[in-house]
């Protein structure tokens, strides 16, 4: 039989390890990453969506919007093999946009769709407002094409060496 002396050194010991892992994993370890109602619920969050502007104007290009006013037409990832998840994740978590880490997001895309058309990348943040409204901002952040990438010309160059 166990004193009360050690299994309160079990269960201290037990939810040290447990918040030792949730807290060097930002908030995802499981159950919690399961559960976006207990890790996530309420906080902004970003993600990515990716529009052929091949059509827009570069005056209309750059400027952020909500969802509704998005220029261009929509780019479907899983129809060009590209896990939207991942490519969410990607643009999200990626801190400082050396010229390594754009080649690694160009890489998702074929040389040849490069060629043929102009996809912007969009981070999209949503956050709560008052009341039960959601506030959602789509803004421009790296063009790609058969010419390269271009970084948003209106965003400073702090948004592209971290994102925070």
């Amino acid at each position: 039989m166990w004193s009360k002396a050690r299994a309160s050194r079990v269960l201290g010991l037990s939810l040290a390890v447990y918040v030792l892992l949730v807290a060097t994993n930002e908030g995802e370890f499981w159950p919690a990453s399961i559960y976006p109602m207990f890790s996530i619920a309420g906080r902004p969050w970003t993600r990515a969506l990716v529009r052929d502007v091949e059509a827009v104007p570069d005056s209309a290009r750059w400027r952020a919007t909500d969802l509704d006013g998005l220029p261009g037409r929509p780019v479907v990832l899983p129809e060009i093999g590209i896990d939207p998840i991942d490519f969410a994740n990607f643009l999200s978590k990626t801190r400082v946009w050396d010229p390594d880490r754009v080649g690694g997001l160009r890489s998702l895309f074929t040389e040849d769709l490069l060629r043929s058309r102009q996809l912007m990348v969009y981070k999209v943040r949503g956050r709560l407002a008052a009341g039960d409204s959601v506030v959602v901002e789509a803004t421009p952040f790296l063009l790609l094409s058969g010419e390269g990438t271009t970084r948003n010309p209106n965003l400073p160059p702090a948004a592209y060496a971290r994102d925070r």
